[in-house]
């Protein structure tokens, strides 16, 4: 597999991830070939990096998400980039500390969902837990709701273009949760369009696709270098090709 690489130097290589790939094993996933394997033959030196079987990856992207994947190549770069990522954690749980979030990393999605989202731009603010009925799933709860293992979770998004019986959007996350992006917009009811575990019944699927509309195009981060880089990445063309097919 040719995975592309969008940025590298001492410290990060940051990856353009297909869809269709497991990022790192985790569970049965019967000798399947992970991102991770593919940048270990070609990065020997991420062995350094964390510990196996993750090695140096620094976030995560489910199977069928494309998209910014930031890896470490070294295990202060990982130490760097995790403190990063606590802060928005901690700033989070600090009310009065609103600011860190807002002048820390920035992660933005592309994703379809199902139907017409009438307000162009929302902040979704609620718990997210493991789900009671399926353990492969997240489930959003309302902040009322504590219990434990339920984390505080933010979401915004504004909508890019409505089409028939679509909306396409940009989603920004403040926070890093499982799932967290697909389990908001189920929880809103829009599915993200081809996702099969966070869907409904009687979901819709445009025709020709065969893997959840959600793609990773934009991170905004500090380096170890002590840089803050912008790095992004363009729809992939089966993408493309489903949103030119649809109908407005």
């Amino acid at each position: 597999m040719n995975v592309k690489i969008i940025y590298e130097d001492n410290d990060v290589l940051v990856v353009d991830k297909p869809a269709g790939i497991v990022v790192f094993p985790e569970g049965d996933i019967s000798g399947e070939k992970t991102l991770i394997d593919y940048l270990v033959e070609k990065n020997p030196e991420l062995k350094l990096a964390g510990e196996t079987p993750r090695y140096g990856i620094a976030h995560r992207l489910d199977k069928d998400t494309s998209g910014i994947l930031l890896v470490a190549k070294n295990s202060e770069a990982l130490i760097f980039f995790q403190k990063q990522f606590s802060a928005v954690a901690k700033a989070l749980a600090d009310k009065k500390n609103s600011q860190t979030l807002e002048k820390s990393i920035e992660k933005r999605y592309i994703a379809l969902v199902e139907g017409d989202i009438k307000e162009d731009n929302r902040t979704i603010h609620t718990l997210i837990g493991r789900s009671p009925k399926d353990p492969r799933k997240q489930k959003a709860y309302s902040l009322n709701e504590a219990k434990t293992g339920r984390r505080e979770a933010v979401s915004e998004y504004k909508v890019l273009q409505r089409f028939k019986d679509y909306t396409l959007l940009e989603v920004q996350i403040k926070t890093g949760r499982r799932h967290q992006i697909r389990c908001h917009l189920s929880y809103l009811h829009h599915p993200i369009a081809g996702d099969k575990l966070y869907g409904f019944k009687n979901s819709k699927t445009p025709e020709g696709l065969t893997r959840q509309f959600l793609h990773a195009s934009y991170l905004k981060i500090q380096l170890p270098n002590g840089k803050t880089e912008e790095f992004k990445s363009d729809l992939p063309e089966g993408l493309q090709v489903i949103l030119k097919n649809l109908k407005t």
